[in-house]
């Protein structure tokens, strides 16, 4: 039997990045690109290797540019770490593994590095498949849980609920990650906003800008840690935002999701540092008359265009730069697709 299990990228519309400070916010996955974890049983356990694993080089050039796409490391250590979380969950909830081995495998298409949620991608994925190999059922919550603990406990990775949230559930996801919630049960509150609500969206990438979550969370944990107030006051907003945003929706008020998306960008401008090719970006996207924002931590936009008219002037205007621009095809909720979608 060959287990093939799927997860998507995501992109957050509104509220990061204060899901890893109690904040809320709203994200999609988009089935364009996917990362895909392939299982099946062997003699011995086995994790094979992805081109991005290799440490085989044309020259110096082709080493220093393989690690300003990818880093240092590949996927083997968000499988084996997956596996080995995996295996601790079952132990502390008293579920016993049967005793088959197998052989485990990922691929990735997700552009690497740009706050699409790659890595957490293929944790999902792995997660999903070793979950149909051992025929466990973890609870969505549990889910995303646990694969934020893979990141965070055992890489030692700076990242909040949001993505993997996102990914376990999928489709259009509002959450809201109130301290009370967090520490009263562990979770937040997580519900399903009808897709078809929202106005047309775009999401563009800039392979080159890749920078990961971590050095934002670093630099927002520390101050968030000492109640820097200028952090608490954004994160603040960050929340009414989102509620705004969703009260919008819910009204029917499409034409003015726009604004609260650039607004959601430019109070993380007061508070981040941002560079000036990312800035880029997202001044180019205003240019054409289309809202914009970071998808996550930088390297990728999101917003909202009017018309087909100016989705060809964000191509001809962000192509040039050597930004990809592309129309996300959101992914149905996992439960209504079930998890391997």
């Amino acid at each position: 039997m060959i287990i093939r299990r799927r997860a998507y990228p995501r992109a957050g519309l509104i509220g990061n990045p204060s899901d890893g400070y109690f904040g809320k916010t709203i994200a999609f996955t988009f089935s364009n690109f996917c990362a895909e974890v392939v299982l099946y049983e062997t003699p011995e356990l086995e994790i094979l290797p992805n081109t991005r694993d290799h440490s085989l080089f044309r020259n110096i050039g082709h080493l220093a540019d393989d690690v300003r796409r990818y880093g240092y490391y590949g996927g083997i250590r968000l499988l084996k770490a997956t596996v080995k979380r995996f295996n601790d969950y079952a132990s502390r909830n008293g579920i016993e593994l049967h005793d088959r081995n197998f052989t485990i495998r990922y691929s990735s298409d997700i552009p690497h590095m740009v706050g699409l949620a790659g890595s957490s991608a293929i944790i999902t994925a792995c997660l999903r498949a070793l979950t149909a190999f051992y025929g466990i059922a973890v609870p969505d919550p549990e889910q995303a849980n646990l694969i934020l603990s893979v990141e965070q406990e055992e890489l030692g990775i700076s990242a909040g609920l949001q993505d993997r949230v996102a990914q376990v559930y999928q489709g259009l996801v509002y959450m809201d990650f109130s301290r009370d919630l967090i520490e009263g049960r562990g979770y937040g509150e997580y519900e399903y906003l009808d897709a078809a609500l929202l106005p047309p969206l775009y999401v563009a990438f800039r392979r080159d800008l890749a920078e990961g979550s971590e050095t934002v969370h670093n630099t927002l944990r520390a101050r968030f840690d000492r109640a820097d107030p200028d952090v608490l006051g954004a994160i603040a907003d960050w929340i009414s935002l989102t509620d705004r945003f969703k009260a919008l929706l819910l009204d029917g008020k499409r034409d003015e999701l726009g604004e609260l998306i650039n607004a959601n960008f430019d109070r993380r401008r007061q508070v981040c540092r941002i560079s000036e090719e990312n800035l880029g970006m997202i001044k180019a996207a205003r240019a054409c008359g289309a809202s914009a924002k970071f998808t996550g931590s930088g390297g990728a936009i999101v917003g909202m265009y009017a018309d087909d008219a100016m989705f060809a002037a964000l191509e001809r205007s962000l192509e040039p730069m050597g930004v990809s621009v592309l129309k996300p095809r959101l992914a149905p909720p996992s439960e209504v697709s079930g998890d391997d979608s």
